[in-house]
């Protein structure tokens, strides 16, 4: 298979399975938000399962040059919440743990089917259950601006609270530096290996 059959497979078993599970993450911090009474991610057209509304193209192709990419970032706006920082930290789970209700269903069809990776379409279904746990626990790393950042700024004093969150800027330079040079990426894989243990998905 020459590289260009193989980025086409990669593409055609992949694709499908993050378009999901990028989607299904940031619909659940709209919609979490706006039960909470912001009306920011309504007013955007972000309330949709229409994934245009949620791929960010750039990061997308990241994905498949150097495996590390972003979907775009839900608009929300605190200051609507009766406590703004819980609400952040709510707001902010409900991306992770809604992959990770993904991964549990996905992984349940898998076992009860006995479904194997033998063709394209069963690989992908396989890889949402995959992608997910590596989307929900990626998400929780608590650097600013990932979902553990606003998790963790609900419980930081608020002494700490700007300068925690002035990461934000640097944030995806230091996850990027992070994983390709410091190796933090070696302790994603056994992390994420572990969580997919206990939710019943196969194959990780």
């Amino acid at each position: 298979m020459n590289f260009f059959e193989n980025f086409l497979v990669q593409f055609l078993v992949i694709a499908p399975a993050l378009i999901i599970s990028v989607t299904i993450h940031e619909f659940m911090h709209g919609y979490v938000s706006d039960k909470l009474g912001d009306p920011t991610p309504r007013n955007a057209g972000r309330l949709t399962l229409n994934p245009i509304k949620h791929l960010d193209p750039v990061g997308t192709i990241m994905i498949f040059i150097v495996r590390f990419g972003w979907g775009k970032p839900m608009p929300i706006n605190p200051n609507y919440y009766k406590n703004p920082r819980m609400g952040m930290m709510y707001s902010a789970l409900a991306g992770p743990l809604s992959n990770f209700v993904v991964a549990i269903i996905v992984g349940y069809y898998v076992r009860i089917t006995g479904l194997e990776p033998t063709t394209i379409i069963n690989t992908s279904i396989i890889y949402i259950a995959i992608i997910s746990v590596f989307l929900g626990v990626f998400n929780l790393i608590p650097i600013p601006p990932l979902d553990g950042s606003k998790v963790l700024a609900a419980f930081l004093p608020k002494s700490l609270l700007k300068t925690y969150n002035s990461l934000e800027s640097y944030g995806i330079l230091i996850i990027f530096l992070g994983f390709y040079f410091l190796g933090a990426g070696r302790l994603l894989v056994p992390l994420a290996s572990s969580v997919s243990k206990l939710l019943g998905v196969p194959y990780l």
